[in-house]
């Protein structure tokens, strides 16, 4: 639901007690009357909560595309708290909600967090390796390693073995580097967890902080999906 269309419900709701307060007797039974301004009281406090949040604590997202299977599905809807990275740094593991590169367009992107700023990072036969250990990826599609290798070295990430290029991609100088094979600050790597089918850091590079929207932490649409993320 978009906030303009809770915008509208509450504002229905709204007429509607005004109505029942100014011309009691639409409902002529008191106790009838009573149960009715108080439901429509609780719903209008709780629509107006719900405006809040989603404009200023969570927000609504909706899954395009299959990059993340099988964790999320397409047209999988789910919230994301915009509120956490104001105050935290996204973690490894993290399922992130951001805002792609530029040449990717304006449509948020969401993808898993899988290196930060100071960590060493590759992809080797399949398997992932984060500060030198091999990573247990349970989330990951049955059967369906990645299909390429990827590390971080010589101040750029490469995969198989041939460097992004910064023109394309998004790699920073070797001015903004700390070591050669580690993460520079400010920026994060972010893969689908559908690898093999995925727009992600391996084609387009790092993540700034600042393209961060939120931690997307649960799916609240279609029924058979709800449940928290990890």
């Amino acid at each position: 639901m978009s906030p303009s269309t809770l915008f509208i419900i509450i504002g229905v709701l709204l007429v509607a007690r005004i109505v029942l307060g100014l011309w009691p007797a639409v409902i002529a039974d008191l106790h009838q009357r009573t149960v009715v301004r108080e439901y429509l009281d609780a719903f209008v406090v709780a629509g107006i909560v719900a405006l809040i949040l989603m404009q200023f604590v969570v927000r609504t997202f909706w899954i395009p595309s299959g990059s993340m299977e099988p964790t999320l599905d397409i047209n999988d809807v789910l919230l994301a708290n915009e509120i956490q990275y104001r105050f935290s740094s996204p973690q490894d593991g993290q399922i992130a909600v951001f805002a792609p590169p530029p040449q990717l367009g304006t449509t948020d992107f969401i993808k898993r967090v899988m290196a930060q700023p100071g960590d060493s990072f590759r992809v080797k036969n399949g398997d992932v390796y984060r500060n030198g250990q091999k990573l247990v990826e349970p989330y990951l599609p049955k059967g369906q390693s990645p299909n390429y290798d990827l590390e971080i070295k010589n101040y750029g990430i490469w995969v198989d073995g041939m460097p992004l290029d910064p023109q394309r991609a998004q790699v920073p100088p070797k001015t903004a580097w700390q070591a050669p094979d580690r993460v520079p600050n400010g920026y994060y790597l972010m893969l689908g967890d559908n690898r093999n089918d995925s727009d992600d850091g391996h084609l387009w590079g790092f993540l700034q902080r600042d393209q961060f929207v939120g931690h997307a932490f649960f799916v609240f649409w279609p029924p058979k999906h709800i449940g928290g993320l990890r």
